[in-house]
């Protein structure tokens, strides 16, 4: 899937000419005359960056980095202005976006930005896809074998994990060495750094 800069403008002349510009350069463009257009059509899943003004009539800039940051938080932001203010760059900064440029950047600038953009997309989305596939193997645990997942991850010996789930400690070996099967690792150090980079482990034992 083609990687897509999805120009958010209120500026006609602007907006065209800069789409005129990325196309020349080879890269696939679609523009928008408000934040709220751009909200109302905006792509599931497709990857890409925008290039988003930050003063517009409806939502704003910032609005609309606000409301990407739920539904497409993969898609990096550059803002452009015309009326740059450190208040508002800082504020864009903090709040994610990849770089804050002024309209009169020349075109060499403004392209070198959107492909750091377009490349930053590219690994947020393969790190977003290595996050799914270690959730979905955690997932794919039995109840039994989460538990003793959760009792490793809160570095408990075999013996204490035998006695919190009131089973042997050949029975917890057992379920220790398929959890590392399942999960394809081969060793308890990986399991935990993978349990981390999934995000919160939530199928938790009570007891401990």
């Amino acid at each position: 899937m083609k990687q897509v800069v999805h120009i958010v403008d209120d500026d006609r002349s602007y907006r065209n000419a800069t789409a005129r510009l990325l196309t020349a350069y080879g890269l696939k463009v679609e523009a928008y005359e408000s934040g709220d257009h751009f909200l109302t059509c905006l792509p599931s899943g497709e990857p890409g960056c925008v290039l988003l003004d930050l003063q517009m009539p409806g939502r704003s800039g910032l609005q609309v980095q606000r409301e990407l940051r739920e539904r497409a938080p993969l898609l990096p932001i550059v803002f452009l202005t015309g009326e740059g203010d450190i208040k508002a760059s800082v504020e864009a900064m903090k709040a994610g976006a990849e770089d804050f440029l002024e309209k009169r950047s020349t075109a060499a600038v403004l392209v070198a930005t959107i492909e750091r953009a377009l490349s930053l997309c590219e690994r947020r989305r393969a790190e977003h896809e290595r996050i799914q596939e270690r959730r979905t193997l955690l997932a794919s645990l039995s109840v039994r074998e989460a538990e003793v997942l959760a009792l490793v991850i809160r570095g408990k010996l075999n013996k204490q994990m035998a006695y919190a789930l009131g089973i042997s400690e050949r029975t917890v070996k057992v379920h220790r060495h398929r959890v590392l099967e399942k999960l394809g690792v081969k060793s308890v150090a990986e399991v935990i750094a993978m349990a981390a980079s999934a995000g919160p482990f939530e199928r938790q034992v009570d007891r401990a």
